[in-house]
C-alpha cells in the first residue's frame, strides 16, 4: 500500500456512485493509507482501554488508587487528541502536510507513548500488589482480569504511537 501523499488524493475523495462522487468533503483515502490505519488503531485501543477503566476500575477506586486516574488521564488525552487528527485529515487534504510536517505530531506521539506505558506499569504494579490478592480470595472478582488486559492494551497503545512518532519524525525530516 503506498504511503499517503498530497499528490493523487483528489481521486479517493468521496464515495464512488456509478459515474458520480458524493460527501468529496471526506477524504477517506487518508483513512485507508497506512497512517489513518494507524490512527485508527489508536482510537480504538483508548477506546476499549477507556471502557474497561471505567466498566471495571472505577467500582474499585479505593483498592486500585491513583493507577485509575493515571491510565483514565492518559486515555482521554490520547483519544481526544487522536480523533482531533484522524478528522482534520479526513477533512482537509492540507492538514495532513502541514501538520505533519510541523513537529507537533511527532512530539503529541511521542509524549503519548511515554504516558501509556508510565501509567499501563503503574497499573500493572497496582494490578498486582491490590487487586491480585483479592482475585485469589473472592469468586467473581473481575477488577483484576480487566484491569490486567487494559494495561497490556496500554503498552501496545504505546507502541502504536512510537511507531506513529516514528514515521511523523521521518515525515517531518523530509525522509518519506
Amino acid at each position: 500500500m503506498a504511503s499517503f501523499g498530497m499528490r493523487g488524493m483528489s481521486q479517493q475523495l468521496g464515495i464512488k456512485i456509478c459515474c458520480c462522487r458524493v460527501c468529496t468533503c471526506i477524504n477517506f483515502g487518508f483513512v485507508l493509507s497506512r497512517g489513518g490505519l494507524l490512527k485508527l488503531l489508536q482510537l480504538g485501543l483508548a477506546t476499549l482501554c477507556e471502557g474497561l477503566l471505567i466498566r471495571c476500575g472505577v467500582p474499585y477506586a479505593d483498592s486500585i488508587g491513583q493507577a485509575l486516574t493515571s491510565f483514565l488521564t492518559t486515555t482521554a488525552y490520547c483519544f481526544t487528541t487522536t480523533a482531533i487528527l484522524l478528522v482534520c485529515y479526513c477533512f482537509s487534504e492540507k492538514s495532513y502536510g502541514l501538520i505533519r510536517q510541523s513537529l507537533f505530531e511527532t512530539l503529541f506521539n511521542a509524549i503519548a507513548c511515554c504516558m501509556y506505558f508510565s501509567s499501563a506499569s503503574y497499573m500493572g504494579f497496582a494490578c498486582v500488589v491490590w487487586l491480585h490478592p483479592q482475585f485469589l480470595v473472592r469468586p467473581g472478582f473481575l477488577a483484576y482480569p480487566a484491569m490486567t488486559a487494559t494495561y497490556y492494551m496500554g503498552y501496545a497503545a504505546g507502541l502504536l504511537h512510537a511507531f506513529d512518532a516514528f514515521l511523523a519524525f521521518k515525515h517531518y525530516k523530509g525522509f518519506r
